[in-house]
């Protein structure tokens, strides 16, 4: 079964059918010939002995000649040794090879004549006479061949009707599975390409997945195009700064008063050009963070947290930063990637609030909040796109940076405008598990 499975996955879906088709015919005319065959001649002659019986029973009740077409009825009476009716020639070698005396009151049998079968049936009455009913050659002949007939056509009219109906619906899959692969193979060649496929089955939802798939792949070329674009705009006003200033103090020239003022601009654009390229190296790795696997809350946030306030509060001294954090809450994945969301988080409410930034852990929750000014509104949906910078964004990739972690540990991230500020939250998308852990496993992860 396996090399015959094998063997048809070679083919086209037309050869297939084809094959089968020839299968199911060869498979038909095995059971006609051998299992039908012998089963019509089982049901033929059991209708034979039912007819002849009407036909016995009809003549004892009424003792009147009903030698018709299809039964010929003979009395013989067993004193005698006589028939009461003619016996024509053609039934004498028949009734010669009979037993007139079956010892019991039916007997139903067949006597094979010249390659024909002739069915006959005895039936005692009047306790010395015998009636002897013959079924005329032809008749059960005549009967089995219609029969088998009315068989063999039913059977051929429902098979074929069967395989016109497979042959429709292997069309109706060759039609839409053609348009998918010239639609796959204009995509390959880089050309314009459209997949309209009217079905609801799983051909139409993999023509969907497709049509879904190539969008999102031009989604994701023009967004790598864009980057690229702003990446290379980024690039080139530090590097063109620092060549310019440095070629112009090889001559002798500061373009900025002094040698020192000229020296810390191309300090201040070095570090410039060292933040962005540090921003796209995070952006680039967190792009291939993988998750572990588990479902396990695993990994302690108060100390996070508590590391990022210390790197990030003395950026600016005039914001007070709150915290409304529960000792207990444990995040899923890996320290380095949530530091770096935190971090970003922080950075971003600095960059933005008037004087107070809130940051509020709870039981799969996050929120960062500060009291800057409202995201307009047609950047709401935009925020975490990369290179999306604000009115007082460095380089856009801080928020993207965060959506990409949030999502491979299972997280939701979203931005939301309050009455008095601008409020993130992270959130799970689904209910996880703590991990097991021992009394002073808290403690030591706070130590450290």
């Amino acid at each position: 079964m396996k090399r015959l499975r094998i063997w048809l996955s070679n083919f086209t879906l037309i050869q297939q059918f084809l094959t089968i088709v020839f299968i199911t015919f060869t498979v038909l005319l095995f059971f006609i010939f051998t299992y039908l065959n012998r089963n019509i001649d089982t049901f033929t002659d059991t209708q034979m002995y039912v007819y002849i019986h009407r036909s016995q029973n009809e003549y004892l009740e009424t003792r009147a000649n009903l030698n018709e077409s299809n039964v010929v009825h003979f009395v013989y009476n067993q004193v005698s040794g006589r028939y009461l009716n003619n016996v024509p020639e053609e039934y004498e070698e028949i009734l010669d090879h009979i037993n007139t005396d079956p010892g019991e009151n039916i007997i139903d049998s067949k006597y094979i004549a010249d390659n024909t079968a002739i069915v006959y049936s005895i039936v005692s009455f009047d306790e010395d006479y015998r009636l002897i009913s013959i079924i005329r050659n032809n008749f059960r002949d005549e009967f089995r061949s219609a029969l088998l007939s009315g068989v063999i056509n039913m059977t051929f009219y429902v098979v074929g009707g069967l395989i016109m109906l497979i042959l429709l619906w292997v069309m109706s899959l060759i039609r839409p599975l053609d348009l998918i692969i010239n639609y796959i193979d204009k995509i390959r060649r880089g050309e314009k390409a459209t997949l309209t496929v009217n079905r609801y089955d799983e051909i139409g939802e993999v023509a969907e997945a497709l049509v879904n798939m190539n969008d999102q792949l031009e989604q994701q070329q023009h967004i790598r195009d864009e980057m690229i674009q702003n990446i290379s705009h980024d690039l080139k006003t530090p590097i063109a700064t620092i060549k310019s200033y440095s070629e112009s103090i090889k001559d002798g020239i500061y373009p900025y008063d002094t040698l020192e003022k000229s020296v810390d601009v191309i300090i201040e654009n070095a570090d410039r050009l060292e933040n962005k390229v540090y921003s796209l190296i995070t952006y680039n790795k967190m792009g291939y963070l993988v998750d572990n696997g588990n479902n396990y809350l695993n990994l302690h946030m108060e100390p996070i947290i508590h590391k990022a306030i210390l790197d990030c509060e003395v950026l600016r001294n005039d914001i007070k930063i709150k915290t409304d954090i529960d000792p207990d809450v444990y995040f899923h994945g890996e320290e380095e990637p949530w530091r770096v969301v935190i971090e970003n988080l922080l950075d971003n409410a600095l960059r933005y609030a008037r004087s107070l930034i809130r940051i509020t852990l709870s039981d799969n929750l996050l929120e960062v909040y500060n009291d800057g000014p409202a995201i307009e509104k047609d950047r709401l949906d935009k925020l975490f796109k990369p290179y999306e910078k604000g009115n007082k964004g460095k380089f856009g990739l801080g928020l993207s940076i965060i959506k990409k972690v949030t999502e491979t540990y299972g997280y939701t991230v979203t931005g939301e405008n309050m009455n008095e500020g601008v409020v993130f939250r992270i959130y799970a998308n689904k209910k996880m598990k703590k991990l097991p852990r021992k009394r002073n496993d808290k403690k030591s992860i706070i130590e450290t």
